[in-house]
């Protein structure tokens, strides 16, 4: 039984393989499967005839080459592709104000998107879950009205995904919102809740599993300061999905208000709302919310520390230490090959560097630093949605239309 367990397990993990090898890379003859994937010419053959048989891969023609061989004999060489028709998945992301909404096909080929509004400030548990479900119906009606067949949501914030919740986050002015429950209910699909930093390492993971892979982290300075790893070649979200909530650590005790109420948070010295309170020379109690902050907030700060202003400069470096010690910590505790940071306040970074690594090295013997890399990479905001996708085009291949009650599965989504 172990062995075949162990068995189906392996098979499994190599299906998976091959369909994220299409995905990434397009159409493929299987020689060339093969070579990426490093699987034997027998397995590639075994499983796309499994994966052609279930709807998933097509066969298509290498138009490229026959334009190279346009008046040769013999036909074109046959290529694999995903089946974009095979299944929809649906991608959410919800942030102070806004529902962000992409669907894409099972390719990962972008179908549809749009946004909805409401308003984080009064909106109440239940009055959400039902703007949430309106606002996804009314949009799969206007993208061709065929329903999803898995739903992945992101969410600012911290998040218990074994609970479906949002137990904290500046998006709602309450706690505890029940997210993943209601939307079960409503669209009798499956559905997945995350962090949305953890959907940056996602999409970073996805798009280059070469250069973010292994163990990595993403450290995310906007709005607030949260954390996605992937350890192992896996996301890791510990086991509520709270894990690698760096932001809501404690950097000095009794220190600077955060946004979450509490005192010294390393996010009181590094969100776009610590940073401006700094530059000004104010109270580090000055509560965040009375605080003018907005999408230009943190390129403005840049743009003053550039010209010379002593005070912003001074909230950079300030900014730049409390991102040293959060270096050390992450290092000390997982040795990564890779530390990302990310966010609007990325390219705030060559101003934070020098009190970044000073901390570092203030916060961690040398023996422990090791070859870890560090470095910024310039914020694009699809990051959190292609995360997202790319999330849910994953549970489809392994949780939902993996080889073991595939067909069951199937007949449950209506396909």
């Amino acid at each position: 039984m172990t062995q075949k367990a162990d068995r189906d397990q392996i098979r499994r993990q190599n299906r998976s393989v091959v369909l994220q090898a299409l995905r990434r890379n397009g159409p493929q003859a299987r020689i060339d499967l093969g070579r990426i994937t490093r699987l034997s010419p027998a397995t590639v053959t075994s499983i796309t005839s499994d994966l052609i048989s279930e709807g998933l891969v097509a066969g298509v023609e290498d138009d490229c080459q026959r334009e190279r061989e346009k008046g040769a004999r013999g036909r074109p060489r046959s290529l694999l592709a995903l089946h974009g028709p095979a299944a929809r998945v649906l991608a959410v992301k919800l942030s102070v104000n806004t529902i962000e909404m992409a669907l894409a096909d099972y390719a990962g080929r972008l179908v549809g998107r749009d946004v909805a509004g409401f308003d984080s400030t009064s909106v109440t548990a239940d009055g959400f879950s039902e703007i949430l479900i309106d606002s996804l119906r009314a949009f799969i009606a206007r993208t061709g009205g065929v329903a999803p067949s898995f739903i992945a949501l992101a969410s600012q914030g911290v998040v218990d995904d074994s609970a479906g919740t949002v137990a904290w986050s500046p998006a709602f002015a309450v706690r505890h919102v029940q997210i993943v429950g209601p939307l079960a209910r409503a669209f009798g699909v499956p559905c997945l809740l995350s962090n949305d930093t953890n959907m940056i390492a996602e999409a970073l993971h996805r798009s280059d599993p070469q250069r973010y892979g292994g163990t990595f982290a993403v450290l995310f300075v906007d709005y607030g300061v949260g954390m996605g790893l992937f350890i192992n070649d896996r996301l890791f979200v510990g086991e509520t999905g709270a894990a690698a909530e760096i932001g809501h650590a404690n950097h000095i005790p009794g220190g600077a208000l955060c946004r979450c109420g509490r005192r010294g948070c390393l996010e009181a010295y590094l969100g776009d709302y610590a940073l401006l309170r700094h530059a000004r020379g104010l109270d580090l109690q000055t509560p965040p919310a009375c605080l003018p902050v907005g999408r230009e907030t943190i390129r403005e700060l840049i743009a003053a520390a550039r010209a010379g202003d002593p005070g912003t400069l001074e909230a950079f470096h300030a900014g730049g230490t409390a991102l040293g010690y959060a270096f050390a910590r992450v290092i000390a505790t997982l040795d990564p090959r890779r530390i990302v940071v990310t966010g609007a306040a990325a390219d705030a970074y060559p101003l934070m560097e020098a009190a970044a690594l000073t901390a570092l090295e203030e916060g961690l013997v040398s023996d422990l630093r090791g070859s870890v890399e560090i470095e910024a990479i310039a914020w694009e905001e699809d990051l959190i949605l292609r995360g997202t996708v790319a999330r849910a085009l994953h549970a489809l291949d392994t949780e939902v239309f993996s080889e073991t009650g595939y067909g069951n599965q199937r007949e449950m989504l209506g396909g």
